[in-house]
């Protein structure tokens, strides 16, 4: 992974009203029957204010997520088909919007290629970057280092809004609301050529997908000629179905597995980053590592191997990508719901061996503990006595009606 988090900033900064220097829009609404509605292009700095913030703040949203999460740098497959796409993507480019049939081209790839039932918007704008030349350590100059033109392009779902009861202010009174069809955000977007180190790789894509929506790799493909990633979040998905898979129908002990799994993968994580070491890259190898002490079966750890690799073959995940917070949660909570339950049954086995009430002779007194010891009330303890009756000096405790007492545990006759 080529693009970093900084290259995503400094173009997202700078679209606000007062940095944003797209020169063209150009737009395409689809129909549910893959029909085209409508076309438009035009100047996109020209636009009113209330509309020219609902685009930026799509073209924005394609620039949102976390690289090698859900924004993959994508390279060109190099076959027949993948040329040509790159080059209707330069052509495009090259155009700044202005060329019809080369948005056409570009309109009919997606009609003919992405996958969707609903209504859609092809949404694409086109941008000179004056990039500035940067000091070593960061710092902007005043010259120029590099012109980047570029394209981002966004399609975004078209819905009905949702049915309601609203007021009908020619009527004075309250009726069913009309129901509009309304822009989303996008669920899929691309920057090219992608923007790396501060400057324009025309070898790279920047895809962008919806956090929990499908990637759509024949958009990827067919489209812009690249070769398919997954997501951050399929990559997970994946990796879990696999483990349960192995498991078949004990899905008890895959979820017991996971869990472990999920806790070996994360104290993995912690102890590169406490080494400040580069982010662990999945392999089979260190699959197989992280399996090595988990209670799971030989053969399943086999088959769990054996399908990780052919799924993952050539693209082996980053370890971050696979983690899943909520079962490192749950993870933890059950190791703290084990440690009490020994902590139990501890204590429940030191009570049962624990030794019964000694008896009258049995007392586990010694030498040094005294002959006799009192539980008394205070009220009790201040009539308490010393006395010499018949030559014998004599603890003296005065009896009301209806006391008691115990010796050594046992009924006194009193």
């Amino acid at each position: 992974m080529n693009i970093t988090k900084r290259d995503v900033l400094e173009l997202r900064r700078r679209l606000t009203k007062k940095d944003c220097s797209f020169t063209r829009m150009s737009g395409c609404y689809v129909g549910g029957t893959k029909n085209i509605v409508l076309k438009f292009s035009q100047p996109f700095l020209d636009l009113e204010d209330d509309v020219f913030y609902k685009y930026l703040e799509i073209a924005k949203k394609v620039l949102s997520g976390t690289p090698g999460g859900n924004l993959l740098e994508l390279s060109f497959a190099g076959d027949e088909d993948a040329v040509l796409c790159q080059q209707l993507l330069g052509a495009v480019r090259e155009s700044e919007l202005k060329n019809d049939g080369m948005l056409d081209r570009l309109y009919e790839q997606i009609l003919t290629h992405y996958s969707s039932e609903g209504n859609y918007l092809i949404l694409l704008f086109h941008d000179i970057y004056d990039v500035p030349a940067r000091t070593t350590d960061g710092a902007k100059l005043d010259e120029s280092e590099e012109i980047y033109s570029y394209l981002i392009g966004a399609i975004c779902p078209v819905e009905l809004s949702k049915p309601g009861i609203g007021y009908l202010e020619a009527d004075n009174c309250f009726g069913p609301r009309v129901r509009d069809w309304v822009v989303s955000l996008p669920e899929l977007g691309f920057v090219y050529p992608a923007f790396i180190g501060g400057g324009a790789d025309v070898s790279s894509v920047l895809y962008y997908v919806k956090t929990g929506k499908p990637s759509h790799p024949e958009v990827m493909q067919r489209i812009l000629g690249c070769i398919p990633q997954r997501t951050a979040g399929e990559e997970k998905t994946e990796f879990q179905s696999i483990v349960n898979e192995a498991f078949g129908s004990e899905q008890e002990d895959a979820e017991n597995a996971m869990l472990t799994i999920q806790k070996n993968l994360n104290e993995l994580i912690l102890v590169r980053d406490a080494d400040d070491l580069p982010p662990v890259v999945m392999t089979t190898e260190t699959v197989q590592d992280l399996l090595s002490d988990a209670p799971i079966p030989d053969p399943i750890k086999e088959q769990i191997t054996k399908s990780y690799a052919h799924a993952f073959e050539g693209a082996p995940p980053a370890a971050q990508n696979l983690l899943d917070s909520k079962l490192v949660a749950a993870s933890a909570q059950r190791e703290q719901t084990l440690a009490l339950t020994r902590k139990i049954e501890s204590l429940e086995q030191q009570l049962s061996e624990k030794p019964e009430t000694p008896a009258e002779n049995d007392l586990p007194w010694d030498e040094t503990s005294p002959a006799i010891v009192l539980q008394v009330s205070e009220d009790k303890a201040r009539q308490i006595q010393s006395q010499v009756i018949d030559g014998q000096k004599c603890l003296v405790i005065p009896l009301d009606e209806g006391d008691g007492a115990r010796i050594n545990g046992a009924p006194a006759a009193l």
